[in-house]
């Protein structure tokens, strides 16, 4: 498969990935009760990250807690995270 085949095909499976998403929050602290900063709510109750694009690396929760921003699939895979109803942890 040349490279730009090759690029098509990770974009596309990215895509698909993030499609999994609801949006409730959960990943990014919701449930705990200390959410990341830029976690803004919808009115119709699902989240959004004010920076999603530059998001990975160091942020902070609202009550000033740092933590590491990582992709949803490492913090699935990697440290067992797991969320009620998240296509992530099925």
């Amino acid at each position: 498969m040349d490279e730009k085949l090759y690029q098509e095909k990770l974009k596309k499976q990215q895509e698909r990935h993030e499609s999994l998403c609801r949006r409730c929050g959960a990943c990014c602290g919701v449930l705990d009760g200390d959410p990341c900063v830029n976690l803004q709510k919808n009115a119709d109750n699902t989240y959004f990250c004010r920076i999603y694009e530059t998001r990975l690396g160091k942020q902070k929760t609202v009550s000033g807690k740092e933590f590491t921003c990582v992709l949803i699939r490492e913090n699935c895979n990697n440290f067992g995270a797991v969320y009620p109803g998240c296509p992530y942890s099925s």
